[in-house]
């Protein structure tokens, strides 16, 4: 799940560096740089622990070089220079080729080089189509394109420890639980990825926040479509209404952010204490008190405040700080994802008939996953 965390948060701030590098953002390019080293770095670490130092040491250039390539598409792109567009795309396509046989290597066979080569160039081809929507102001693309792209490497986390890993530890990725964690903490930190979005294009009143708009209410609709998989539809049409609100409030403090409104800024957070009360209740009712009322709200509770914090540092234009809350609020969403799933898991067991059959809790893991 670390790795599917990382892969995935690699194409957000690889995304969000891209585009910045095409506003001409500076200040916001180097912060987003600066982030994006991070998730390498922590990466590299994590791989050196899961398989070994001999194989960081080849990995670990040919990742940073790709990173590279594609900031020079972006300038490219930006600069609206052609040669170096396909100058940078000839070289990620080397990159394609040169990390497919590395993974296939590493697995002794059980992940070939034509699917890693497969899975890679969809992450190339997410990451430059959404710059190339993004330059020509086609946002409802781009933030398509970027969330395929955040969903794709997230997925392709899972296939590289299927592949990576010792059988014991494999054996442990199709368990019921660990399939629920995953996909929990997929949504829950793909809904922090897009509030982030939709709230910095609040704050700034620039053009793409119906686009983003759009991305967070499609990963609403996915977090609604899993409690109903799991809780029945009276439950998931309960979440949906008190989640939509949630939602509803973030981008009302962030637009009265924009607005200096410091009335609707404190009126959107008491609206976000309601939220968190409400949330709670619900689903320690639906999964039979298995946590208590009082920690979801405050685990809830958290997880605005983390948002609202990241809101007030971009909209003051502190965009290392920006950088390092959503960073933070990254790991808490999968943190929430892990006590949510193990209570959602046992909630859906108890149902059960004894002996039953477990087939990842009527499949909520995505196809494929």
């Amino acid at each position: 799940m670390r790795l599917q965390a990382l892969l995935a948060q690699h194409s957000v701030l690889a995304a969000d560096l891209m585009r910045s590098r095409i506003r001409g953002d500076a200040d916001f390019v180097q912060a987003a740089n600066s982030a994006l080293g991070r998730n390498t770095e922590a990466m590299t670490a994590l791989m050196r622990e899961l398989f070994g130092a001999a194989m960081v040491r080849r990995f670990g250039p040919m990742w940073s070089e790709h990173v590279v390539e594609l900031v020079a598409y972006a300038s490219a792109v930006a600069a609206q220079d052609e040669p170096a567009r396909d100058h940078a795309r000839e070289e990620l396509s080397e990159y394609e080729e040169e990390l497919s046989g590395f993974f296939a290597g590493a697995s002794h066979g059980r992940l070939t080089t034509a699917a890693a080569h497969h899975a890679l160039d969809r992450h190339v081809r997410h990451l430059t189509g959404q710059a190339d929507a993004y330059a020509a102001g086609d946002y409802v693309t781009a933030d398509r394109m970027s969330r395929e792209g955040y969903e794709h490497m997230y997925d392709v986390g899972r296939t590289l420890a299927d592949a990576l890993l010792a059988p014991r530890d494999r054996a442990a990725l199709r368990e019921p639980v660990w399939r629920l964690r995953s996909r929990l903490g997929e949504l829950l930190a793909e809904h922090v990825v897009l509030v982030e979005d939709v709230t910095r294009a609040a704050v700034t009143n620039t053009p793409d926040f119906a686009a983003a708009g759009q991305m967070i209410n499609a990963n609403t609709r996915d977090l609604t479509a899993a409690m109903d998989t799991l809780f029945g539809g009276p439950a998931a049409r309960r979440f949906q209404q008190v989640w939509g609100y949630h939602v509803e409030q973030l981008v009302g403090y962030a637009a009265a952010t924009a607005g200096g409104d410091q009335a609707g800024r404190e009126q959107a957070t008491g609206h976000l204490g309601d939220y968190e009360q409400r949330m709670g209740a619900l689903l320690s009712d639906i999964t039979g008190k298995r946590m208590t009322a009082a920690e979801l709200s405050a685990a809830f509770r958290t997880h605005d405040e983390m948002l609202l914090r990241h809101a007030d540092a971009y909209a003051a234009r502190d965009y290392a700080t920006a950088h390092q809350v959503a960073l933070a609020t990254y790991e808490h969403g999968f943190a929430m994802a892990r006590d949510l799933a193990d209570a959602f898991g046992a909630t859906v067991a108890a149902r059960l008939p004894v002996g039953g059959a477990q087939t990842g809790y009527g499949g909520l893991a995505r196809p494929g996953g």
